[in-house]
């Protein structure tokens, strides 16, 4: 599920990041500087703030986490085998509930914050947290899945952009350029690099290359045992900016392009979030753990392509170049 972008207080910095034990939480922590072998947290300090509390994970609690992206994987796959024109989305939500629930998961949407359905929904100029509704899909709609759920007490969320039929050019290439700019953002996140890295790296591929609207208010995040953890990751940025990443760092990477103006806005139900100018929106979302030399994706396309490639309802081409 995206994140909002938060206010000035919790602005990202370039400062450099101090590790300290896990017992302590933002609020506790009165010294400035405190050194720790632990690996668990580490804080950025930014002219008298804390602007940022990252939590680091091991081997151990990365392989669970691997668990929980890869039944988002299968679950998302399971939708790209029935999806077709006349299927509901509410019919959708309710088999994504039954089959997390049969994997023993929860689905981690449901009542968050008051969120009232097992997934995320949205259909053309709807850009993130579409509610399921009894309205047929049809030929043509763009359709965004996005799936959380908790297993062994983490978190995994990310989220895959299907086409019914035909959508047109304009839309098919609208989706084939946000999953490029989705693995162009991956590549960056590497121990070393600084979370900008990444921002400057979608942007560039869709903005600045296509002239796509990228969305400010929505950004990707820190995952773990929360849903939402530091840092929050924007698909808009300076290269070289922002916090500087370690290794075991995971990371939702989550690019959110519209066709048209970069503006959204809010419907009164407090969740959906529309294109101001009504054109199409596509979101694409991986899980990632930072590592050295290259990044590990925990989450996994390849059975979702391959359900989208078998059903001839979908229209897939836009993923063939494409290398998982």
């Amino acid at each position: 599920m995206v994140g909002y972008k938060a206010g000035k207080r919790l602005r990202a910095c370039r400062c450099n990041l101090i590790a300290i034990p896990s017992p302590f939480v933002a609020e506790r922590i009165k010294l400035r500087h405190l050194v720790s072998t632990h690996r668990v947290l580490y804080l950025a300090h930014f002219n008298n703030d804390i602007c940022r509390m990252m939590i680091l994970k091991n081997k151990e609690e990365i392989e669970l986490m691997r668990q929980s992206a890869l039944l988002v994987s299968k679950t998302l796959a399971e939708v790209a085998k029935v999806l077709r024109p006349g299927i509901t989305s509410m019919a959708l939500d309710k088999m994504i509930g039954e089959f997390i629930r049969d994997h023993k998961a929860i689905p981690s949407f449901l009542d968050y914050r008051g969120y009232p359905f097992n997934s995320c929904i949205s259909v053309n100029d709807v850009v993130v947290h579409g509610f399921p509704n009894n309205d047929p899909l049809k030929d043509g709609d763009i359709v965004s899945i996005d799936v959380g759920v908790i297993l062994n007490e983490w978190h995994g969320d990310h989220a895959y952009t299907f086409a019914i039929g035909d959508p047109g050019d304009e839309a098919a290439q609208l989706i084939r350029v946000t999953k490029e700019s989705l693995f162009k953002g991956i590549e960056k996140a590497v121990a070393g690099n600084r979370l900008g890295d990444i921002s400057f790296a979608i942007q560039e591929h869709t903005e600045k290359k296509y002239g796509y609207g990228v969305v400010r208010e929505l950004v990707g995040h820190g995952l773990g045992k929360s849903m939402h953890e530091d840092p929050q990751v924007p698909n808009y940025g300076k290269r070289g900016s922002g916090a500087k990443m370690k290794e075991g760092l995971v990371l939702a990477i989550e690019p959110m392009i519209n066709l048209g103006t970069r503006k959204v806005y809010t419907e009164e139900d407090g969740w959906t979030v529309r294109t101001e100018d009504h054109k199409p929106s596509v979101h694409f979302e991986h899980d990632v753990c930072v590592k050295k030399g290259k990044a590990d994706i925990l989450s996994n396309y390849a059975p979702i392509e391959a359900a989208e490639k078998a059903n001839e309802n979908l229209f897939s081409s836009h993923s063939k170049a494409l290398v998982v």
